[in-house]
């Protein structure tokens, strides 16, 4: 056995070797994550949103909360999202309008290359020109042709989502 005045030694030992084992972090995610979505609901975003989020709560047991935050074309959504503390329980479906594009155009309150770390695409796009039976072009080199050609000719786009701006093109 220990002699008595081994005794406190053994017991000082023991507190420090406790103390020394590793700190047990808190798992992740223990709470439910803030999922920003920068359009409103029924959009395109917030529909892929919606989608994602079933999944990932499947796979993290935890509620994911979809917080639409629409306006000024994205930019409130994603500022919200730049000031959020960086504990990734704040994420945010970063479409190219926003995430891109607002930053080529607009002085933006937060840096976009600097502000957000990404974590996975998500989707895909498919464009695709569509014109009238009429119009001669099968291609688009034939299009950018005729359209050369044809200086009155005036082009349109309606959609969801990044909107391309086209203007008729003026014969001077």
């Amino acid at each position: 056995m220990f002699s008595k005045c081994a005794i406190p030694f053994v017991v000082a030992v023991a507190a420090c070797l406790d103390a020394a084992a590793p700190a047990s972090a808190q798992p992740y995610p223990s709470r439910p994550i803030t999922m920003i979505v920068s359009f409103a609901a029924g959009s395109t975003s917030d529909s892929i949103g919606r989608i994602i989020a079933e999944r990932m709560r499947e796979k993290l047991g935890q509620p994911i909360i979809i917080e639409n935050i629409g306006g000024a074309d994205g930019s409130i959504g994603a500022g919200r999202a730049a000031r959020a503390k960086p504990d990734g329980y704040t994420i945010d479906i970063g479409p190219l309008g926003n995430h891109v594009l607002n930053g080529a155009f607009y002085s933006l309150n937060y840096d976009l290359l600097n502000d957000f770390a990404p974590i996975s695409p998500l989707t895909t796009v498919s464009l695709l020109l569509y014109a009238k039976k009429t119009v001669p072009a099968r291609d688009l080199t034939e299009l950018i042709a005729w359209l050369k050609s044809n200086p009155k000719v005036s082009a349109g786009t309606a959609a969801v989502g990044p909107r391309a701006k086209i203007r008729p093109r003026q014969p001077w």
